[in-house]
């Protein structure tokens, strides 16, 4: 095949284009790997470049020097996710090289943490939080609040307050807040827009990991509770998340308009940081 046709094949279906760069990711670092580095003692010194040979790295890895090699020529081939983690190990690959590979692969790595297990925030990023001024908040990958500022609790009384969320008490859940909270739909102007893209974006975000079983008890708990979210869920609609301007009816500082901004912390990918700023701070 060409590389004019490579380049023309890859264009009409994703899925080559995917496997030619994985095939030119793993090209990469094998030849940026020598033999030393990878633990292998003895063997010719005289080569055309430094890096692990093909042979040698499926040695490693324990898996065919044929299959290795039509896995870099980018072939419709299939791989499993415990082959792919002895190729991470026998690489080197950083973590977030490894997290490349799966990503690229469609695999889930049987190496991450248990789906349900997470880390507790940084104390870095709970300090960021209170300086800063505006409203903000850190949500999980299920979206629970687990760091706020006093800005964001005065902002979100029903659902970050001392009290807690509807009644008080319980998790800080953004979902089970907007869905489950009768206070949330006069505090939240256009609810039924909002409610529906906030939806939308979160099944987004955890299609990633549709095997999470604490995002499946999320849904199912909803599902018996809330007939709103069984009608915009069944939708099935998907979006990015994104900010932009939010309306709230406050029951102290009335009618409010605030933009919001979403960051997702580069070395936290289980996070979320929101902030709701005065449109007015960014005016020219």
């Amino acid at each position: 095949m060409t590389s004019a046709t490579s380049e023309i094949t890859a264009a009409a279906d994703p899925s080559a284009e995917r496997r030619r760069l994985l095939g030119a990711f793993l090209r990469r670092h094998r030849e940026r790997l020598t033999p030393a580095e990878a633990g292998l003692q003895g063997g010719s010194t005289r080569r055309r470049t430094p890096g692990l040979r093909r042979e040698e790295l499926a040695q490693l890895c324990g898996i065919s020097p044929t299959w290795y090699s039509w896995l870099e020529q980018g072939r419709d081939m299939s791989v499993s996710p415990q082959a792919l983690a002895r190729l991470a190990e026998a690489l080197q690959l950083s973590v977030a090289e490894r997290a490349y590979l799966f990503e690229m692969t469609r695999k889930r790595d049987p190496d991450a943490p248990a789906a349900g297990l997470t880390d507790r925030p940084p104390p870095s990023l709970l300090a960021a939080l209170e300086a800063m001024t505006a409203p903000a908040y850190l949500l999980d990958r299920l979206w629970t609040a687990v760091g706020w500022n006093p800005a964001a609790e005065r902002l979100f009384g029903g659902w970050l307050g001392q009290g807690g969320p509807s009644q008080g008490g319980g998790e800080r859940n953004l979902l089970r807040y907007v869905f489950l909270d009768p206070t949330a739909r006069s505090f939240i102007l256009d609810w039924d827009n909002r409610a529906r893209r906030l939806l939308a974006e979160f099944r987004a975000e955890t299609a990633r990991h549709p095997e999470d079983p604490a995002v499946q008890a999320l849904v199912d708990g909803l599902r018996r509770e809330s007939p709103p979210f069984v009608r915009m869920w069944d939708d099935h609609g998907v979006l990015e998340r994104e900010g932009g301007l939010r309306r709230f009816d406050h029951p102290l500082d009335g009618p409010l308009t605030l933009e919001q901004v979403t960051l997702r912390p580069g070395d936290r990918t289980a996070y979320t940081l929101v902030m709701l700023l005065d449109p007015a701070d960014g005016a020219a």
